[in-house]
């Protein structure tokens, strides 16, 4: 069995192949059970939550491999000064049931999170498109530019939080790379001249507005994770085509729990998922002037493909 650290785990990882990667697990598909929470009671600080999220290969695939993401959230870590969040992979033989690598599971989540909407993008965003406006400065948001330039030929990328700072330390590492960037203040302004707007943030309250946004603009929205999250208003996706990574994100997430709930929009109005779309079963983008709308909650599926991609980067190691 292989230990792989961070680092080796996200050079296992590039986006370009990733997203194919990707792109391919969404037409084959596997077994994504639901996930498991269990909730840990804590004495003196605030409760914690372990979730298990498994996902294993098709009976008839011609290789078998099962995978665990295991995550933990521990809200009292704050006051330690450690992460609240800790999440381990571990892949195993689908065959015989043997581990085979435990790898991280943080970096495996945040790489397969920006290159799920990547893939999304490669269907929904104009083929023209070169500006992208990203919404969060944190670990998810500072990965949004690099798997978008694997998608489509980005030229500027626009920078926005409710932190400054924050914003401007992005775009200080962005620029070190040599991906053109900048900060903006004005959202409104900012929103209504992106070709791609992508946000990862953790709002409550809608921070996109549909009054804003241009034709032919993507929206992608990554950051909203539970029924009471949310990144863009109602008018935002009654206007839009809609597509989401898994039909969970119907009920799991507030961008579509809330409206769909309230009456706004039918279940009907998100047209597919992205394996509906990586099948061509349904259309993408079908012409310039539309706005499209991808909402993804995470998918036990995109684990499974990047935990293989890490695991097959390193097995030959295993014969040396």
């Amino acid at each position: 069995m292989r230990l792989i650290d961070s680092e080796a785990t996200g050079a296992g990882l590039p986006y370009g192949a990733l997203v194919d990667a990707l792109q391919s697990g969404f037409v084959t598909g596997c077994t994504v059970p639901a996930r498991h929470h269990h909730h840990l009671e804590k004495s003196g600080e605030p409760d914690a939550t372990l979730l298990l999220m498994p996902a294993w290969s098709k009976a008839e695939d011609q290789d078998q491999f099962l995978g665990v993401k295991l995550v933990t959230v521990v809200p009292g870590n704050t006051a330690r000064g450690l992460p609240g969040l800790t999440s381990t992979y571990i892949l195993y033989d689908g065959v015989t049931g043997q581990q085979l690598a435990v790898m991280d599971g943080n970096v495996i989540t945040s790489r397969r999170t920006v290159a799920t909407s990547a893939l999304a993008a490669r269907y929904l965003a104009r083929d023209d498109a070169k500006s992208l406006l990203v919404i969060g400065p944190g670990r998810v948001a500072s990965q949004i530019p690099d798997a978008y330039r694997a998608v489509r030929a980005i030229e500027k990328v626009l920078i926005w939080d409710i932190n400054i700072e924050s914003a401007k330390k992005l775009v200080r590492s962005l620029n070190d790379e040599g991906i053109a960037s900048d900060v903006v203040t004005d959202l409104e302004q900012a929103v209504g001249v992106a070709d791609i707007i992508s946000a990862a943030t953790l709002a409550t309250s809608p921070i996109i507005k549909g009054a804003w946004v241009r034709k032919g603009t993507h929206i992608d929205l990554i950051g909203g994770f539970t029924p009471k999250m949310r990144e863009a208003d109602d008018a935002a996706l009654k206007m839009a085509r809609a597509f989401v990574d898994t039909r969970e994100a119907l009920h799991e997430a507030g961008d579509l729990f809330q409206p769909i709930q309230s009456g706004v929009v039918a279940e009907e109005h998100v047209l597919g998922t992205l394996a509906d779309l990586a099948n061509g079963h349904v259309s993408g983008r079908t012409s310039t002037d539309e706005i499209t709308y991808f909402k993804a909650v995470g998918s036990g599926l995109a684990d499974l493909v990047a935990a293989r991609m890490v695991y097959e980067k390193f097995a030959p190691n295993d014969s040396n």
